[in-house]
């Protein structure tokens, strides 16, 4: 049961500040004292807990506000074992699809009053390891991830840490795991039955970047391909060079100077298919007439293109929203329904294809 103690003077000045006297820092103590409670009580009220009576509630808010008080959270995550923030690591934040993510997952977990610590891994598993171990040591509340490749020890050092974590962008069904997006081996291969729908048969796939993501993109459209008798591995462009519309307009030339039959070219990300679009507008290379072309994740612009590109729309905001949601199920101890949630994607078809 709460009850109320009485002031101590000794922390406070004389304009009614309270402060540490080692460090000057406003303490819990320090709020406690003018609010006339235990440390207990106060400590509850600023936790947000609801089992403190209204009075002396009242009486620690108010503390609060005239000291200026603001909580430590590594003293809170000391207290507790672990902090309330959340960690969302992502490759890049220069592209779109990410920063339409991490806006979603911020959203989420600010309404629900976790704030989030973004790591940028620039597609680099050393990196990605190095945030992790900087990290997961100030025990954070709930992880997010993109993917899943990463190396043994990096897969360790999470499941050591006991830390919840959602991966997102990429399905995997294992015992333990959660994750929220869509397959990409599926969505490529819609992208090709799309174009063999069209009657294009010389059909190239361009790559860049070359993660994990666009090599099963990669592999989706070999599959659909060589189901319908026409891959051809010439055709087949993969660069390990970061994705830019400078990129896709190079390999789109590269193509039609060494494969004058190609009929059709799925670009794995829209930044190369505008670069794409925008050498064969320079070259007068009529589109979709003498060759169609398709990009992936839809961002925003493709229907300002000349022409509107087609693209395969990924569910980015939905996914962060969804593994938000999912995370602070996790968080909060509660079971979560789907451990895998796949949320499927949507072909856009304009005039490029």
């Amino acid at each position: 049961m709460t009850h109320d103690v009485p002031a101590k003077r000794a922390g406070q000045n004389r304009t009614g500040r309270g402060h540490s006297r080692s460090t000057g820092r406003v303490t819990l103590a320090d709020v406690a004292a003018l609010a006339r409670v235990s440390p207990i009580t106060a400590s509850r009220v600023v936790a947000g807990k609801t089992t403190v009576k209204p009075e002396l509630a009242d009486r620690v808010r108010d503390a609060v506000a005239r000291l200026g008080y603001r909580p430590d959270p590594s003293a809170r995550a000391l207290a507790s074992a672990k902090s309330n923030h959340v960690v969302v690591l992502i490759p890049l934040l220069s592209n779109t699809l990410f920063t339409e993510l991490l806006e979603a997952i911020q959203e989420v977990m600010w309404q629900a009053g976790y704030p989030i610590f973004v790591g940028i891994t620039q597609y680099q598993p050393a990196r990605e390891a190095a945030l992790l171990e900087n990290y997961l040591s100030h025990r954070p509340a709930g992880l997010i991830l993109t993917g899943f490749d990463r190396d043994e020890a990096a897969r360790r050092l999470i499941a050591d840490s006991r830390t919840p974590c959602v991966h997102v962008m990429e399905l995997r069904d294992e015992p333990g795991v959660h994750c929220v997006g869509f397959s990409q081996v599926e969505a490529a291969r819609a992208v090709a039955r799309h174009l063999l729908d069209r009657g294009r048969r010389r059909i190239a796939f361009v790559g860049a970047q070359l993660d994990p993501r666009t090599l099963e993109r990669a592999a989706g459209f070999r599959h659909a391909l060589g189901a319908a008798g026409c891959y051809d591995p010439s055709l087949e462009i993969l660069d390990a060079r970061p994705s830019s519309a400078a990129l896709g307009a190079e390999i789109f030339r590269r193509l039609l100077r060494e494969h004058p039959d190609v009929d059709a070219v799925f670009f794995c990300n829209d930044d190369l298919a505008h670069g794409g679009l925008l050498e064969a507008l320079r070259q007068g290379v009529a589109v979709p007439g003498r060759v169609s072309v398709v990009g992936f994740n839809d961002l925003p612009g493709n229907a300002q293109m000349l022409p509107p590109l087609s693209s395969l729309r990924t569910p980015r905001r939905e996914v962060g929203e969804a593994a938000a949601r999912m995370l602070l199920q996790m968080m909060r101890g509660k079971p979560v329904a789907r451990s895998v949630l796949d949320l499927g994607f949507e072909l856009k078809a304009r005039a490029s294809s």
